[in-house]
């Protein structure tokens, strides 16, 4: 168990909390100095889906989808169906004709499933008598088949006709799922991650349990891939496990805990709960190398390969973080519940200086001096071999609510959505500018021409 002694001093948690949270208006590694506001829902937008290199797809709480040009900020479709909120959304691309084609798949609190042709903005197919809501949709394009999560897992062809089901008796169904290799499935459900297996026979598919993970102490609020051999689970509190994507043993466990200073037990029975939601790992995110886990209102690197952290940050922001992403270079963004979206690099540490020699006059300090400690000996965060800072480089403000997540269209943008009814389209103003300028010399030279 790795256990993160932070804070000692009250003196340290505010170093730490000003430097996180004030960073000026000069950031010159942050290229998002443009913004377009985007409008057309009327509640919380939770989810985000990319469908090409120019569209996504938004959806939540107002039951419908909308179809974005992430260029010009253009709603080119409202797909409406849906009576209740929207709990999941994912594209699902296929093969029609010699052409490749992607759809969208959502679900509803309302129990029902329905497929939207992104091209026309019709409703293809739609499935309403499902016995429990849908929690998460995973597309395998391998087996051209797709499931859905809630109270039971469902295995549905490229025609919404379903090939197969698992019920669950439990109340918190499936939250999360990825596909692991050899036709397994692992699925989150409360503190346990079953594994199950797609038995494919002819035209013929049966899907069946096969083990029970059950080394979480806690509900698993996390499920992610990160390659091909790993796949890792985070929970509520703050347990990080990675797992062999073919054996299923744990390859790594680490157990974060933000330790509090120390204080009168009144005090340290108040923070108790506070204590527990600042260690739930509410998102992971992954490039195959490196983990960044969400734990509470702070960022946490681990490095898969060495089995070791690499930066952890405790005060990432003033609230949970609930959404984070891995980029290029060695930076990563996140996104959190006080409206912030913040952008960090990993840095090397300054080599520790050597203590300076006391010289001739520190002879005279050890007369009479007793060899006893005057007080308590200092607290020392533990060491780390190779342990980087994680330094706020952009600051993005622009919600007047929680973000719920983000989505990278690259040179073309990031997007965010809130619980604010708002999309925001982040651009790279220098680029922008350039852009501009070559569109007025190309309509000058036509005008020229004309």
């Amino acid at each position: 168990m790795l256990r993160w002694i932070l804070g000692g001093r009250e003196a340290q948690g505010t170093v730490e909390k000003s430097a996180a949270l004030f960073i000026g208006e000069e950031q010159p590694k942050n290229c998002f100095t443009e913004m377009q506001v985007l409008k057309g829902h009327f509640d919380i937008v939770r989810f985000l889906v990319q469908i090409d290199d120019l569209r996504f797809a938004s959806a939540g709480d107002d039951s419908q989808v909308l179809i974005w040009n992430v260029e010009t900020g253009e709603c080119l479709f409202a797909l409406r169906g849906h009576t209740q909120q929207i709990t999941a959304m994912t594209s699902y691309t296929f093969v029609r004709g010699r052409n490749a084609h992607t759809a969208l798949i959502t679900a509803s609190s309302d129990r029902t499933l329905s497929l939207w042709d992104p091209d026309s903005g019709h409703r293809v197919q739609n499935i309403s008598d499902l016995q429990s809501s849908v929690k998460c949709l995973l597309v395998l394009d391998r087996l051209d088949v797709w499931l859905s999560g809630g109270n039971e897992l469902c295995v549905w062809n490229r025609e919404f006709e379903l090939q197969c089901k698992t019920v669950h008796h439990s109340d918190a169904g499936i939250s999360a799922m990825v596909e692991l290799p050899k036709n397994f499935i692992a699925a989150a459900m409360d503190k346990e991650i079953v594994i199950f297996k797609l038995n494919l026979s002819g035209s013929d598919i049966a899907v069946m349990a096969m083990r029970h993970l059950a080394d979480h102490q806690d509900t698993i609020h996390s499920l992610i891939n990160i390659n091909g051999d790993l796949f890792a689970s985070g929970s509520h509190i703050g347990e990080l496990i990675v797992w062999d994507s073919v054996d299923w043993t744990i390859q790594a466990y680490e157990h974060i805990l933000w330790e509090e200073p120390a204080g009168d037990s009144q005090s340290e029975v108040k923070l108790t709960h506070q204590k527990q939601i600042e260690r739930s790992i509410q998102h992971m995110s992954s490039d195959g190398e490196y983990i960044v886990a969400a734990v509470g209102s702070g960022l946490y690197v681990y490095n898969v390969l060495m089995k070791s952290v690499v930066a952890y940050r405790k005060i990432a922001h003033d609230s949970n973080v609930l959404h984070t992403m891995l980029q290029e270079d060695g930076r990563l963004m996140s996104c959190s519940e006080d409206g912030s979206v913040r952008m960090w690099e990993l840095q090397d540490l300054p080599l520790p200086a050597e203590p300076a020699s006391s010289g001739f006059f520190g002879m005279f300090g050890t007369f009479g001096r007793s060899s006893k400690q005057t007080g308590p000996p200092a607290k020392k965060i533990p060491e780390v071999p190779s342990l980087r800072s994680l330094e706020l480089i952009g600051d993005l403000i622009g919600h007047s609510g929680a973000v719920q997540m983000f989505l990278s269209f690259k040179e073309k943008g990031l997007v965010t959505c809130s619980t604010d009814h708002l999309l925001i389209v982040w651009k790279d103003g220098e680029l922008q500018s350039q852009l501009r300028s070559l569109a007025v010399f190309r309509k000058l030279e036509e005008n020229q021409e004309l």
